[in-house]
């Protein structure tokens, strides 16, 4: 075999062994990328401030039922939707008890800045209510002020998507400590209380869900 001819299978040995690495170094162009999957995209302030709000919501929702059982004692008072009787639903009227704000599912009507403003106004009434009711009773200040996390993080919410501001987002003015009369007024107001806010934040978790999802569509869409 000639000169020549050994070199024909050094080469193809040598191109065997550098193909890889070639293929390595090469540059890809822009056409040729694999797209990147919106999962892969870094989180914006919005979603971030959500999943927090969101996590917090989670551990209100944990924290309840214990709260629930270490302050309430009153036969009946059970923290069970089914205990909601026609006489409580007086006791709530005789002790002014407002409804939480009223969260829908995000509409061209219920926009993003009315579901934020009224995640925003039903955490200052049940931080308001529990503000009072822990003057009268012990076992609720963890809780009030992980409702002013929570607050945090919504007003975090409104501040980088720059949302205005919804007639219900005010702080209500309570008159709760008047009518308190005696203990057992004081227990309906927590047991009703904080069965109220179990409810807020199962809508809570929901809408924080599709304005994190809402947000991330319209980014998207630009």
């Amino acid at each position: 075999m000639t000169a020549g001819n050994k070199s024909v299978p050094v080469m193809v040995l040598l191109l065997y062994f550098l193909f890889p690495l070639l293929v390595q170094l090469a540059p890809v162009s822009p056409g040729n990328q694999a797209p990147v999957s919106p999962g892969n995209h870094a989180p914006t302030p919005f979603k971030e401030a959500a999943e927090r709000a969101k996590t917090l919501v989670e551990k209100i929702l944990r924290d309840l039922p214990s709260v629930h059982a270490s302050i309430v004692n009153t036969p009946g008072l059970t923290f069970d939707p089914s205990s909601q009787t026609a006489h409580l639903q007086m006791m709530v009227m005789s002790l002014g008890i407002p409804a939480a704000p009223v969260l829908k599912p995000l509409s061209q009507r219920f926009t993003l800045d009315m579901c934020v403003s009224r995640m925003s106004a039903g955490g200052l009434l049940y931080q308001g209510l529990l503000g009072v009711l822990a003057d009268r009773v012990d076992g609720l200040m963890d809780l009030r002020s992980d409702l002013r996390d929570l607050l945090t993080h919504i007003h975090k919410m409104k501040e980088v998507s720059q949302l205005g501001v919804d007639s219900q987002d005010q702080d209500q003015s309570l008159d709760l400590a008047s009518r308190l009369h005696g203990n057992y007024e004081v227990q309906v107001a927590v047991h009703v209380t904080l069965t109220q806010l179990r409810s807020f934040c199962h809508d809570l978790i929901r809408s924080l869900r599709a304005v994190a999802t809402y947000r991330l569509r319209a980014v998207g869409t630009r």
